[in-house]
């Protein structure tokens, strides 16, 4: 399986900036820097260990308008914006009175991340691999996938010089299979659901035909997962440099959520926000809710589900970070929720008609969340809070319906008799 490849942009003298090591999330193994993704001794996931020098707001303001203003947060070089890649990032925090309004919220904010280059949130995530696996010496980039991702690897590798094969399952959003195809890599459809092609992924990393191959969700994982802590910093500094009191965050694998709060806790321990609560909430569809359904019961174990659901980019169901997330919610005092494939489709439209956001099956499924934890009491009406949209409804146009009112003959007689005045 064997694919040519150009070679990638070096990178600078320390590629990994204020990164110091890779540390298991279970029982705290330290590692070298590398392309690992499990621990020896207790098979934990592992993540980035920083040794952060003392970072300012205004350092942190005077950077470029994207992700790479955070760099000295992140395991990447302090030239990174130099370098080839997507520049995500610094998408709008769209204050939603609104919708606020109809919901009975005080304050609310919709963190908008459809505007990244592919039009999700995964941009983010993929432009800190791409600077893992150029330091590395991958030459192919590879995923595995439920849409957004398989399209921003495509770009990403496309524009930093990598090759790139990406997997999904099988009967995708026709929208998400285009984008991940038209930038000239390979798009491999699996039989399956998503943790099928997950399980693959892995054993193709085992084989020699794999071993230049960087998968930006398996090998590169521990770097990946940081680009999510981006979303956490963005909203502390258009919030004013501080943290919302509630933020609702979409889960699939759960690694999101789970950076979301690490990133808040950064900005907490480099004195850049106030240290005060907040309230971290989980939100799935009905079709796939392993995380809500032990949240509900009470389990810190997660029950694998197959997926069933319209919100094909959350169908994961078997999620690596389900356990972090029950000890994020409950640490913070949130929670996690589902609501019904309906409920997300009313709630895509109901975010459309009152803050004009078209967003996709995700954002969706966020704001039915907010709507439902609201109406049961669960989240505070006076707290400032944020929902996340994630991704571009143009991407899930099977979900609404066309919309159109009325075909009528072209004359102003038949505009009336219409009865659309």
């Amino acid at each position: 399986m064997a694919i040519a490849a150009t070679e990638p942009a070096a990178t600078s003298a320390r590629p990994f900036g204020p990164a110091a090591a890779l540390s298991c999330r279970e029982c705290g193994e330290r590692y070298d820097l590398g392309p690992k993704f499990a621990c020896e001794f207790c098979f934990g996931p592992l993540e980035v260990a920083y040794d952060h020098g003392a970072v300012t707001r205004e350092q942190i303001e005077a950077g470029p308008l994207n992700i790479w203003r955070y760099a000295p947060l992140l395991p990447v070089p302090a030239d990174v914006d130099e370098l080839p890649n997507m520049k995500p990032g610094l998408t709008p925090l769209v204050r939603a009175d609104r919708l606020a309004a109809e919901l009975g919220l005080r304050s609310l904010h919709v963190k908008d991340d459809s505007g990244n280059p592919t039009h999700s949130f995964k941009d983010r995530v993929v432009a800190i691999a791409v600077e893992a696996a150029r330091t590395f010496g991958f030459r192919t980039l590879s995923c595995s996938s439920t849409g957004n991702l398989a399209g921003a690897v495509g770009a990403a590798a496309a524009r930093a010089g990598f090759e790139s094969c990406v997997f999904i399952p099988a009967g995708l959003e026709e929208g998400k299979v285009v984008m991940a195809a038209v930038y000239g890599g390979k798009v491999v459809a699996l039989d399956g659901n998503y943790d099928d092609v997950n399980r693959f992924c892995s054993e193709l990393i085992g084989d020699p035909a794999g071993e230049d191959w960087g998968f930006v969700n398996v090998n590169l994982r521990p770097y990946y997962g940081e680009g999510s802590k981006t979303l956490a910093y963005e909203i502390a500094e258009q919030l004013g440099w501080r943290l919302p009191e509630q933020i609702v965050v979409p889960i699939a694998s759960g690694s999101q959520l789970t950076k979301i709060d690490k990133g808040f806790q950064e900005l907490i321990r480099l004195g850049l926000v106030e240290d005060r609560p907040y309230k971290v909430f989980g939100a799935q569809a009905t079709g796939c809710s392993p995380v809500a359904r032990a949240f509900e019961q009470g389990h810190d174990v997660i029950q694998p589900v197959k997926p069933d659901t319209i919100a094909k980019s959350l169908a994961i169901g078997n999620p690596a970070d389900g356990p972090y997330v029950l000890d994020v919610c409950r640490r913070t005092g949130g929670a996690v929720a589902h609501v019904s494939d309906a409920e997300v489709v009313d709630s895509i439209k109901l975010l459309a008609r009152t803050e004009g956001i078209f967003a996709e099956t995700a954002g969706g499924v966020t704001t039915g969340v907010l709507r439902r934890l609201l109406a049961e009491g669960v989240l505070d009406p006076q707290a400032e809070t944020v929902v996340l949209n994630t991704g571009d409804g143009l991407k899930t146009l099977n979900a609404v319906d066309s919309g159109v009112t009325a075909t009528i003959r072209p004359s102003l007689d038949a505009f009336k008799e219409a009865g659309l005045l």
